[in-house]
């Protein structure tokens, strides 16, 4: 950060469960507050007791909205979206797949939403390999639903090559997998270089999701110089830009056809790799940064041209 901005972290003494946890956490967040108080993490009831003016809060995606029904729908819009829109001043969204989302959700001011990228860590980094085009290792990470693990593994049918899964599976899934006979593997609670390590060993990344807030592991394969197939739905569009092979994530014909794609044509390879390069430049932690700060230095400003304070630095209230 720079010299005119001093950065401290206080970070939630409990996680997001249960009542007097989650109060005790705001009254402690609202103790802290510096400057500009920056919220993050799935914990947005921090905003309550927070000065409103100098407030940012981060929403990674709406996908808690959509996977709930009823009572339950409506407390969360009420107490994580609705309530801590209206407690700050500017909300951080990380696509503009978020933002539409969230407008659509809240109808708030649409001024109101900066969208700033997540950023991929300087442990991606180039890393070349000989493809293997005779089985080529399909890294495919995450196991929740909306990974769309059972579609892609039917896409694989027929298809040489090995799949390796990053998550725990679920019984059902095993099955899923065992059934369509594929080769694969799994690997659980990695450490960060073993991640790294895992997108090094592969030759393509799937990540044939069927709903993302943003999309980590594209630019994370773009930047170890690797080629991703992925959705043409929500942000992943956004995020891959021209550096991906977009399919249709509910399509399983065309999931394998941009995989057969990728595998058999050595030039369409080779442009999405350089591409990728060239994308993940927006996502280096100095860009991603650079407009923290400036978004941090625009709400100070505000302030202090309503009540004259000086600059004495930034608190980010993160989740623990």
């Amino acid at each position: 950060m720079p010299a005119d901005i001093a950065v401290s972290i206080c970070e939630s003494r409990y996680s997001s469960r249960g009542f007097f946890r989650r109060l005790y956490d705001v009254v402690r967040a609202c103790r802290y507050q510096g400057d500009v108080n920056h919220v993050t993490g799935d914990v947005h009831f921090l905003t309550y007791l927070l000065a409103k003016r100098r407030t940012v809060l981060t929403v990674h995606d709406c996908v808690a909205l959509a996977r709930s029904r009823g009572i339950r729908r409506w407390l969360l819009w009420l107490l994580w979206y609705w309530l801590p829109e209206k407690r700050c001043t500017t909300i951080v969204v990380i696509s503009e797949a978020t933002k539409n989302e969230l407008l659509s959700q809240l109808r708030c001011d649409e001024s109101k939403l900066k969208v700033i990228h997540n950023y991929v860590s300087d442990e991606f980094r180039p890393a070349p390999k000989t493809f293997n085009d005779k089985a080529p290792r399909l890294l495919f990470v995450g196991t929740s639903a909306n990974k769309n693990l059972g579609r892609t593994a039917r896409a694989l049918i027929g298809i040489t090559c090995q799949l390796v899964i990053i998550g725990q599976l679920s019984k059902s899934q095993v099955a899923a997998l065992r059934a369509t006979g594929i080769d694969y593997e799994k690997h659980v609670d990695l450490s960060r270089a073993a991640l790294v390590e895992q997108y090094c060993l592969c030759d393509i990344v799937v990540f044939a999701s069927i709903y993302e807030g943003f999309g980590l592991p594209i630019v994370e394969a773009n930047a170890v110089g690797r080629p991703v197939v992925t959705s043409n739905t929500t942000s992943m569009p956004e995020v891959a830009g021209d550096a991906a092979c977009l399919v249709d994530p509910y399509d399983i014909g065309s999931i394998r056809a941009g995989i057969v794609r990728v595998i058999g044509d050595a030039a369409y390879r080779e442009l999405l790799v350089q591409r990728g390069f060239e994308n993940v430049k927006r996502f280096r932690i100095e860009a991603v940064a650079a407009q923290y700060v400036d978004l941090y230095r625009n709400v100070h400003s505000r302030n202090q041209r309503m009540s004259g304070s000086n600059l004495r630095g930034e608190k980010r209230l993160t989740a623990g």
